[in-house]
């Protein structure tokens, strides 16, 4: 499948399955993904957007220098890479070799490119559906998407970690996370002008689709949205996924964030435990570890610290020099240094006890919460 074809933009819904590219899975699966991307990989792919985001700008005032073409052919074959090594993306079709983008900025392409522009120009949005353009207009289309990724990967982050974090205490059902989202979340019973983030779901286009799903054989009808920025596809999809159970769990092991679909409290994932010699699965270290904190005694030096700062963080809401929201962060971060200093004796004996510390504590809260 050529890249123009991809629909980087758009999932289909049926009960509680959410379909990208060819891939079936849990609704929640894309947005909990998302999370997962890293800090220095956003950075990264900002970098790379760059060029295209210039073309963009470049067209929008109607001075086109083409010899940012190739710069932006190499940015797009990078951001590319990454993209098919990177889940969600790489539940796309994404086997797009060097051949297919260089030929997507050679010169029948770009000349169709500056056509396009003119002719929007002259006679404005019909333009895009006139068939001498589509060679440009598809171009356009895939510079117009990949452009985003970096920018629209940081406001998710930003703005959907923290809430991450606080579906931790929550009750793992429908009704808890319902709950959870309206302690997070404040005054989303209208749209504001004022609140920038209500357009992050904002211009989402909605139809109705039969297509055929794994549990059937017949086929379905299905909810198809169509997004125009992919922070407003992660997190339609995580509260897809809320709706019916389904929320993302960070793991205390790999630091990964996995999703539970039923309202156990399933703290590990599945995944091979990073560094394990055994080969074994976070689920099955965390097992063994769960044996050994039970077995840990309150005044353990390690649990002495936890314990203490667990009863400072509460003495401190309750004076309400401390907001719930950050409380709650501090104390998940407070339990997972206590969990990595029982397995690790060099960081219980190094920098548990100092970042542990309330001023420490809290400053790395309130950098989650941003």
């Amino acid at each position: 499948m050529s890249i123009l074809d991809q629909n980087f933009l758009t999932l289909d819904f049926w009960q509680d399955k959410v379909t990208y590219g060819k891939r079936i899975m849990p609704a929640g699966s894309i947005g909990c993904a998302a999370l997962n991307i890293t800090d220095e990989q956003i950075t990264e792919l900002t970098k790379l957007c760059q060029p295209l985001q210039e073309i963009i700008l470049m067209l929008g005032m109607g001075n086109v220098d083409v010899s940012v073409f190739p710069t932006a052919e190499k940015s797009l074959s990078e951001i590319t890479k990454f993209l098919q090594n990177t889940e969600p993306f790489s539940y796309l079709s994404l086997e797009t070799d060097e051949t297919e983008l260089h030929r997507l900025f050679d010169e029948e392409h770009v000349e169709n490119i500056l056509a396009y522009v003119k002719a929007a120009q002259e006679i404005g949005a019909a333009a895009t559906f006139d068939e001498r353009y589509t060679l440009g207009v598809g171009v356009m289309k895939l510079i117009q998407v990949m452009s985003q990724i970096g920018g629209t990967l940081l406001i998710y982050k930003q703005s959907m970690t923290s809430f991450a974090h606080a579906l931790h205490d929550s009750k793992r059902t429908p009704d808890g996370y319902a709950a959870a989202f309206a302690k997070h979340f404040t005054n989303t019973d209208k749209l504001s002008l004022n609140d920038p983030s209500w357009m992050a779901l904002s211009n989402t286009t909605m139809q109705y689709v039969s297509s055929v799903m794994p549990e059937k054989e017949i086929p379905q009808l299905v909810k198809r949205l169509h997004y125009v920025s992919f922070v407003g596809m992660f997190r339609s999809d995580l509260f897809e996924g809320l709706c019916v159970g389904h929320a993302p769990r960070k793991c205390p092991i790999c630091g990964r964030w996995f999703l539970t679909t039923d309202a156990r409290q399933t703290k590990y994932c599945g995944g091979l435990a990073p560094g394990d010699k055994l080969d074994r699965t976070c689920r099955q270290i965390g097992n063994l570890k769960g044996r050994e904190q039970r077995e840990l005694a309150d005044d353990h030096p390690i649990k002495a610290i936890y314990n203490r700062r667990m009863n400072t963080i509460t003495q401190y809401l309750h004076r309400g020099t401390l907001d719930e929201q950050t409380a709650a962060i501090m104390k998940l971060l407070a339990k997972d240094k206590l969990e990595l200093a029982i397995e690790d004796v060099s960081y219980a004996q190094g920098d548990y006890a100092m970042e542990m510390e309330q001023a420490t504590l809290l400053k790395e809260a309130k950098s989650k919460k941003r």
